[in-house]
């Protein structure tokens, strides 16, 4: 079974918190919470999204990922997804906060057009953001912004001035994001060395043509990553994303069997995964300039 909060209202009854102070957006500080160990095992999700900063492992386990960790780490949770209590919590054991908001507080907002940019809402929970010092302080005080407006007197300028509260700290944990997969370029040239393996792989054990092309979610779980932090990780790193990854390998492959065999350009295409030959050529003439046909002019 499955709890479910739907509102922030929910939410707040089932932590046993008091009374929201506003209906859409809430701040839970977690030295607040405590749970026994009757809830080990049990699932709950929400119509929420998450921001979250806690200063060491919770207890809590989201999807197939334990969250454990140091100092100044951020997750970050959408909608529907799911997580799972691990051990007990008491009170004062977990510093931090967290910050819910329902889709409604932003569904007129700029904001609701380009939430989906921000892809760490799907990032899997060892990926989380690891912070330093100035950047945590950065974001405490963006929610010491947000604890002043719900305390003080609602207006017609409260939502908007709530949402762009939300959207700056989006913006400033992209940034971070942005420096810890810089930080991290070793590990990531590794990751880049393992995707062109697995490509490789892929095509001498004739998966393309018993499975299809490769999928980014398939690269990705061998990498035990999310396919949204792939996906990023290569754009930091190489400027192109997974799915070019994917279609340079092909259009490589492709080049060969052009220039080595007497196959059909549609059983070439074929061959490597693509199920419309017509999709193989607009792809190959992307990447090269040239139609197959007049690239084996060459």
């Amino acid at each position: 079974m499955i709890i479910r909060s739907k509102s922030i209202s929910e939410l707040h009854e089932g932590m046993g918190l008091g009374k929201p102070a506003h209906p859409l957006i809430t701040i839970v500080d977690t030295e607040n919470l405590s749970y026994g160990e009757e809830l080990i095992g049990m699932k709950f999700t929400s119509d929420m999204y998450c921001i979250a900063l806690k200063d060491k492992g919770c207890g809590i386990d989201y999807g197939r990922n334990a969250y454990d960790s140091d100092n100044g780490t951020l997750i970050f949770t959408a909608p529907d997804q799911v997580f799972k209590v691990a051990k007990a919590q008491k009170l004062n054991e977990v510093k931090g906060w967290m910050l819910y908001f329902h889709p409604d507080l932003i569904q007129k907002s700029a904001l609701a057009r380009k939430i989906d940019q921000y892809t760490f809402f799907d990032y899997a929970v060892h990926e989380a953001l690891y912070l330093t010092e100035q950047e945590q302080q950065t974001l405490n005080q963006i929610v010491n912004l947000i604890r002043h407006e719900l305390n003080g007197d609602t207006d017609e300028h409260s939502q908007q001035v709530l949402v762009s509260y939300i959207e700056l700290m989006l913006n400033y944990c992209a940034r971070y994001y942005e420096r810890q997969l810089t930080t991290r370029s070793v590990q990531n040239l590794d990751i880049i060395s393992r995707i062109e393996t697995l490509l490789k792989d892929y095509y001498q054990n004739n998966d393309l043509i018993e499975s299809g092309q490769p999928t980014i979610q398939y690269l990705a779980s061998r990498c035990y990553l999310s396919p949204n932090y792939l996906s990023s990780l290569l754009s930091k790193e190489t400027g192109r994303s997974a799915k070019d990854h994917i279609n340079d390998f092909l259009v490589e492959k492709a080049k060969h069997l052009l220039l080595s065999s007497n196959d059909s350009v549609s059983s070439i295409a074929y061959s490597l995964g693509f199920n419309y030959p017509h999709y193989f050529a607009r792809v190959f003439k992307q990447k090269t300039g040239k139609t197959p046909q007049e690239y084996r002019q060459i």
